[in-house]
């Protein structure tokens, strides 16, 4: 894996708007303008490396179907979340509940084992740069390379295959307006794109207008319609907290969710954990435990339902950080520390995307420290390899 520069398209930012991403440039408090879309440089994986981290990828979400089993049992506690949310979550598990997509963060320098950070399956964003925006600078920039990403069409297969087995025909497609961006809002739009393709009906609305008719016991839209299938771009754990949570809790059949409930086990750091008790000296898992960091003398801890680099504490040589945040009363993960490559500077972790459990593309995201936070950057992808004969979105 090579970090290569490149040369920015004059017109890159209103291409990346036409593309849905217009919720890249971020003005800090100072004043300082941070552009998260970048293309002044690119990584190129050989074609052996996306191979091999295709396998690696596959493998930990096998393993980390095992390791919500585990979870689902109780032997980790209630994981923050409850013991009526757990519940639910071990009987969406059990029922084998279809799912759609997720995103693991690696650590990979070209040279050792790829590490597995975390596993965000509930409510991953990133979607449409991975997917859409590198994509076209590929065409623009590098239209003879091959790149990894198939995100697009494998997004439109798994919805038609989830269409085909629950012979349903609507699904409602909904975020939270309560984040400011307008990344949930483009990224719930896009996945309603996806599975439009795919022959779903497709209806959007915000978390908040999801209305439950006491009568039939039932989940409604807007227009006082039953919701058949719900896609909500919401975490289950805060979902679950609220009165909201309470019918889904007591009523788990009247809707299928996408993600489904037991996604609670895979978006949560104790699931980290949970690998390493079934998994423990695994090439590509870090040692991590929920009861302390051990003996280790240098670790990271995480909080279980923490977000963007919130919280997170660092413990190293060389090193004291403790990000701000709301998170952490829910409990820890205690992970060995595990610095990111340095590439110049520039620190990489690899977004690679499931469907279906599927390995099928990688975003790739960048900072300058030690933590991937709200002002990382998005850096595109090519392979060593000629285009494909026919590529298309």
């Amino acid at each position: 894996m090579k970090r290569l520069p490149s040369t920015p398209r004059p017109d890159w930012e209103e291409k990346i708007m036409s593309q849905g991403l217009m919720f890249s440039t971020t003005i800090k408090p100072d004043g300082t303008r941070i552009d998260y879309w970048h293309e002044d440089a690119y990584y190129e994986f050989t074609v052996a490396e996306v191979e091999m981290l295709e396998n690696v990828t596959e493998e930990l979400h096998t393993m980390c179907i095992e390791a919500a089993k585990y979870m689902a049992t109780g032997a980790m506690g209630d994981l923050g979340i409850g013991k009526e949310a757990l519940a639910l979550a071990a009987r969406s598990l059990e029922n084998g509940d279809p799912y759609v997509y997720g995103r693991f963060d690696l650590a990979y320098d070209g040279t050792n084992p790829p590490k597995m950070l975390e596993y965000n399956a509930d409510t991953p964003t990133g979607l449409i740069e991975a997917s859409i925006a590198q994509w076209y600078w590929l065409q623009d920039v590098k239209p003879d390379h091959d790149q990894w990403n198939g995100i697009h069409e494998a997004l439109i297969r798994s919805w038609a295959k989830y269409k085909d087995a629950t012979e349903l025909n609507t699904l409602h497609v909904a975020h939270t307006e309560v984040e400011h961006s307008g990344e949930d809002w483009l990224t719930a739009a896009y996945i309603r794109d996806t599975a439009h393709q795919a022959g779903w009906d497709t209806v959007g609305i915000n978390m908040s207008d999801i209305g439950w008719d006491k009568a039939s016991k039932r989940f409604v839209g807007l227009d006082d319609e039953p919701i058949e299938a719900m896609f909500k771009l919401y975490p289950w754990e805060m979902m679950m907290k609220e009165e909201f949570g309470k019918h889904v809790a007591d009523h788990p059949e009247s809707l299928r969710w996408i993600e489904p409930a037991w996604k609670m086990f895979l978006s949560n750091k104790a699931l980290l954990a949970a690998l390493w008790h079934l998994y423990p000296g695994h090439p590509n898992l870090l040692p991590s435990y929920i009861d302390g960091p051990h003996d280790m003398e240098e670790w990271v801890a995480k909080p279980l339902h923490g977000r963007e680099g919130d919280n997170i504490i660092i413990h190293a040589k060389g090193i004291d950080i403790v990000q701000p945040g709301d998170y952490g009363a829910e409990g820890w993960c205690y992970q060995a520390w595990y610095p990111l490559p340095d590439f110049d500077g520039n620190r990489p972790v690899l977004g690679t995307w499931v469907v279906d459990g599927e390995s099928v593309g990688v975003g790739i995201r960048e900072s300058d420290g030690p933590i991937t936070d709200y002002y990382c950057r998005f850096v595109p992808n090519t392979i060593d390899a000629p285009a494909p004969e026919s590529s298309t979105v």
